[in-house]
């Protein structure tokens, strides 16, 4: 069995983030692992060595339109092309998919070669490319325990969704807020998400009582065309609020709120229960599969957050939540703890385990 894994992930943080974290293990065993990936990654793929790093050929397979399809079939096709004459160059013990339409032409080509395929599923719902590889015996590790359409299988297995390094390191106990502190928001959630809470929380924040507005202290993500508006919001207000468009020291912005607000994506989530810490979780509503919805249902079911439909937040209804929780400390301190319950520390490690297993079969 030759010891070189090729994972294969979509060109978003969501698919490449858990395939760079299994590649980290993977090396840490004495295997070397390459990465194939859509040609638009760009930074997200930095620290792997472009020696072992592929870009293939990809599109989606979406709409209506004939033409459109035809196109993104062909440029599939030539996608597969290149996936074999890769293939034969590295010679990998196994393929590894991790999502997005990116990941089909080099496990279709494995299967074809009589290579192992394994594919991770980070979402509660699987995605579209990874039910296509299914079809073609595919091995399945997912994120949540009972995924939607995991049924048809050949094998299962819940081995969690791994996250970065940045926020293993950041772990530590929750400490429920008290009176004699300030009481830590963090909200944050992609570009869409983003452009919501910039009028959302500090509209909500405003209908707070004075005494509930200037106790706390907001860490927030905005869209740069919001940053100037957002802040003069908070400081209008008397809310000690730091905005920016990104924040690189996530884990430890992450680690020290006492609520956090976000959409609900499977990385976020998975982040959250690592480091066990509530949130309002607000998914993104017109994503394909609802995938976002299914996330959040599943820690709020466990007890680990409060799921709030976009549809159905306004200002009104999101301080009266924010009212009630800062209220209730000890509530705080039971959701962190069924969120950290929900966690899994090792996923990489057991998706490694995974993975070393199907080679071998």
């Amino acid at each position: 069995m030759a010891r070189l894994a090729l994972l294969a992930a979509g060109g978003t943080g969501g698919h490449l983030f858990p395939a760079l974290a299994l590649r980290e293990v993977l090396l840490k065993r004495g295997w070397a692992a390459h990465v194939a990936t859509d040609p638009r990654v760009g930074e997200l793929i930095e620290g792997v060595p472009s020696a072992e790093t592929h870009r293939i050929p990809s599109a989606t397979i979406s709409g209506r339109s004939p033409v459109a399809i035809a196109r993104a079939v062909a440029t599939l096709g030539q996608g597969a092309l290149r996936s074999r004459a890769l293939l034969r160059e590295i010679r990998p013990g196994i393929v590894v998919g991790f999502g997005g339409y990116p990941t089909v032409p080099p496990l279709l080509a494995a299967k074809l070669a009589g290579i192992p395929i394994a594919v991770h599923e980070q979402n509660a719902v699987l995605g579209r490319a990874n039910r296509l590889i299914l079809r073609i015996g595919a091995i399945l590790a997912t994120g949540f325990p009972h995924p939607r359409g995991s049924e048809k299988a050949r094998g299962v297995e819940y081995v969690g969704n791994p996250v970065r390094k940045a926020i293993m390191a950041s772990v530590r106990p929750y400490l429920a807020p008290t009176a004699r502190e300030p009481f830590r928001l963090l909200v944050f959630g992609g570009s869409q998400g983003a452009r919501v809470f910039s009028g959302l929380v500090p509209g909500a924040l405003t209908e707070l009582p004075e005494a509930k507005r200037r106790s706390i202290r907001v860490v927030q993500q905005a869209r740069p065309e919001d940053l100037e508006s957002t802040r003069a919001v908070y400081a209008g207000i008397g809310v000690e609020a730091e905005v920016e468009p990104f924040f690189t020291d996530m884990g430890e912005r992450l680690a020290a709120a006492h609520l956090v607000i976000c959409r609900a994506g499977a990385s976020t989530v998975a982040e959250l229960a690592v480091v066990g810490r509530p949130a309002i979780l607000v998914p993104y509503p017109h994503a394909l599969d609802h995938d976002q919805a299914e996330n959040a249902r599943s820690l709020a079911e466990a007890g680990g957050g409060w799921l709030m439909k976009e549809a159905d937040l306004t200002t009104s209804t999101l301080a009266r939540r924010l009212a009630a929780l800062m209220d209730w400390p000890e509530q705080l301190q039971a959701a962190a703890e069924a969120a950290k319950a929900q966690g899994r520390q090792d996923a990489a490690e057991r998706l490694a385990d995974l993975v070393e297993r199907t080679a071998r079969r």
